[in-house]
């Protein structure tokens, strides 16, 4: 994926659903991964889309990988929509005010937020008072800042319009998350907090006629997932061999139609703070992944992965 990665990979040869045609969408974070697959979707339905991200052709973030958001707006392009590449560090905010000005000035109204701002180190299964504080205080800021100085700037552009939506990317479901450790202390509240976030300002944009809702993917075959494994998107059923739940996997393209299909839903408001997931909105919506199923993953981690059952993803792709 990344620089190698080709559009079709993305699209899945499935027609979009919805026609977004005229609608203009933030993916903050787009440069990669969940980001990468929901600009690329919403392209494909026809929207504009700005793809702001630290890594550009020019200057990569501390994550110290290839993908850059011009490669994403090029995505974009390529599916039948129009990309627009902004490097922004969403935690300065004078860059995020500059980015929101930019977009009313050139487009006149944003109609999409998501929130995928990410790109943080994790720290595995330590307690806090064995983790770095230095790195969990900046996994915070990362995933939890960045966020809210977003929507501090980008909100009162989007509730000008009638019908705007708010997507917060998260991992884990509310339900999930409420009786399950995540990781560590860090990557745990950061998690909780943007699935709160999502309450919060459900609340508070309802009134404008705007929606909020948290959405999380499920295991997600991003690029750095796949390296990991050592597959390509084209081969990742290999990686089963030696991680058998690696069978509910989904790529980033799935993510990315549940959120255009969130996008072009008239009655979308039915979900106003909500907390949701790519396979719970598939049964809704009746998207796919690229090779046509609708894996549920968050159901099969809790009653199968979980418990510790041999890894059968029947009832659940």
């Amino acid at each position: 994926m990344g620089a190698t990665t080709e559009p079709g990979a993305f699209l899945g040869g499935q027609p979009p659903g919805p026609d977004l045609a005229g609608r203009v969408a933030l993916v903050a974070g787009g440069t990669r991964g969940a980001g990468r697959g929901i600009a690329v979707q919403l392209g494909a339905a026809g929207a504009t889309v700005y793809v702001t991200g630290r890594t550009s052709g020019s200057e990569r973030s501390e994550m110290d990988r290839p993908e850059t958001i011009e490669e994403t707006a090029a995505l974009v392009d390529a599916a039948g929509g129009r990309g627009i590449a902004v490097r922004v560090d969403h935690l300065v905010p004078d860059g995020v005010r500059a980015l929101v000005a930019r977009i009313a000035t050139e487009q006149g109204a944003l109609h999409i937020l998501v929130n995928d701002i990410w790109g943080a180190e994790i720290e595995w299964d330590k307690p806090v008072w064995e983790s770095s504080l230095d790195t969990g205080l900046h996994t915070l800021r990362l995933a939890v800042d960045t966020h809210a100085i977003t929507s501090h700037f980008a909100l009162p552009l989007l509730i000008e319009t009638p019908g705007g939506l708010v997507v917060e990317m998260t991992d884990g479901t509310d339900e999930y998350n409420a009786s399950h450790y995540r990781v560590s202390f860090f990557y745990d509240l950061a998690k909780a907090a943007v699935n709160r976030m999502a309450f919060a300002l459900g609340h508070e944009l309802a009134p404008h006629g705007a929606t909020a809702v948290a959405l999380t993917p499920g295991w997600l075959r991003s690029e750095a997932m796949l390296q990991a494994h050592g597959v390509t998107e084209a081969t990742w059923r290999d990686a089963v061999a030696h991680a058998p739940h690696f069978a509910i996997s989904e790529s980033p393209a799935y993510v990315g139609r549940a959120v255009a299909a969130l996008a072009g839903d008239p009655e979308v408001a039915r979900w106003n703070g909500r907390s949701l997931s790519s396979g719970q909105l598939a049964q809704v919506y009746g998207f796919t992944d690229v090779d046509g199923d609708r894996p549920d993953a968050w159901r099969y981690l809790a009653e199968v992965q979980d418990p510790g059952l041999p890894a059968d993803v029947t009832g659940y792709r």
